[in-house]
């Protein structure tokens, strides 16, 4: 039996039993198994890893391990631009696109909300989430690990929070979104874009206290769905400008 050791940085603590990033995790291994095996079995999804060294030198996801190899394994560096030399994937293209798994709609809307493309239905199959990520060249988001372990998938986040708004805070300070950020483009609906439209065209389809109250409207230019500023405009505003001005967003 062969044995490497295991460190994992930062936040890919959060993947590991005990959560102790100072010590070392020791890996039996048979064979020449493939760090990106070792790396998956110890928890840590191949999405959530920027950087391998190994016995200090940059390796690929490929590497096959070797008996005593000592493996530092690093997350997405949030200050710090490692040279595509070091990056074990491309920077993924600006501003980034998504697809949410069926447990986050509201994530999903929140995210539509703030302008950010995003695909999402509450009948995927995991299988075509992972399709939709690689061909799309979309960010899959999920808090399941087990999806993000597919081969399949380059781009990927586990999140950590279970509430949408928390949720959508880590997505704009994981890819660092604050610049990124356009309200009220997108349809919160089905992710379409939204257009302006003349108020004679739509008279019909608004109720009586709109059509007196409001003077401004948008469309979903794939749903049809008609937008304005009605009473919940300032909340939704005062809950942009709170993500925008979090830390680390920008």
């Amino acid at each position: 039996m062969n044995h490497a050791t295991f460190r994992f940085y930062a936040g890919l603590s959060y993947f590991l039993p005990r959560r102790d990033p100072q010590h070392g995790i020791e890996y039996s291994f048979q064979g020449e198994p493939a760090v990106k095996d070792a790396i998956e079995a110890l928890g840590v999804p191949h999405t959530e890893v920027e950087l391998i060294l190994i016995n200090g030198r940059r390796m690929g996801f490929e590497y096959h391990l070797q008996d005593g190899d000592w493996v530092s394994v690093f997350p997405a560096f949030r200050y710090l631009r490692l040279p595509s030399s070091l990056r074990l994937q491309e920077p993924i293209s600006r501003p980034p696109r998504f697809v949410l798994d069926i447990h986050l709609g509201r994530l999903a809307a929140y995210l539509r909300l703030l302008g950010f493309d995003t695909l999402y239905r509450n009948d995927y199959q995991d299988e075509q989430l992972a399709h939709i990520a690689t061909r799309q060249e979309r960010i899959l988001l999920t808090r399941d690990r087990g999806l993000l372990k597919r081969n399949e998938v380059h781009y990927g986040y586990c999140l950590r929070s279970t509430q949408p708004r928390e949720q959508a805070l880590e997505i704009l300070q994981r890819y660092r979104l604050g610049d990124w950020i356009r309200p009220f483009e997108r349809c919160m609906r089905c992710n379409g874009l939204l257009v302006p439209v003349q108020k004679q065209d739509i008279q019909t389809e608004l109720p009586a206290s709109v059509r007196q109250e409001q003077h401004e409207f948008r469309r979903c230019s794939e749903c049809g769905q008609i937008y304005w500023r009605g009473s919940h405009y300032g909340r939704l505003l005062s809950f942009i400008e709170a993500l925008r001005s979090a830390p680390g967003v920008d």
